[in-house]
């Protein structure tokens, strides 16, 4: 018995690490194409990504240096920034991404910088949680940090801005 619970194990493991690599490539491009709609405001677009009830917040610094979560707005307030034609482009760059999947439940979190066209505005890390309904992948909560100094941009991106 033990024998064939091995064997199972053996044939069947290949599997479950492909539908992972699979599920972390899906959550890894529902923040591509978050980044994508925002750079190209198409809010149609990035709504797809979302849950209706997604709760975002920032992680701001108070007057006394203490970390605080700030309500970071609505989707439909999100959705109206991103949609807003403006002369510079948004450009949200990302790297060092890390996913974990448990079941229906994904956490991301990655490094950014945000530029107003050529601008550098601030960088920081975003963190999502995502739930995947009906085999797809929508974030249903958003948080970021947001800081000016203290940078490490890699190059590569900071090329991108000259």
């Amino acid at each position: 018995m033990k024998f064939v619970q091995c064997l199972l194990i053996l044939v069947f493991s290949p599997f479950v690490s492909i539908g992972q690599d699979a599920d972390k490539i899906a959550v890894e491009n529902v923040i591509v194409d978050l980044f994508k709609g925002m750079y190209n405001s198409d809010s149609a677009q990035v709504r797809k990504l979302f849950v209706p009830s997604v709760k975002m917040a920032t992680i701001a610094t108070d007057a006394q240096g203490n970390s605080v979560a700030k309500d970071g707005g609505s989707l439909m307030d999100f959705l109206t920034a991103i949609g807003t034609k403006r002369p510079d482009k948004l450009s949200e760059e990302i790297w060092n991404i890390k996913v974990n999947i448990d079941g229906g439940l994904a956490q991301a979190w990655c490094d950014y910088a945000f530029y107003v066209g050529k601008k550098f505005s601030h960088c920081g890390a975003d963190a999502f949680h995502l739930v995947k309904e009906n085999g797809q992948w929508k974030i249903f909560q958003l948080a970021d940090t947001r800081r000016r100094s203290n940078c490490i941009i890699p190059e590569v991106i900071q090329n991108k801005f000259k």
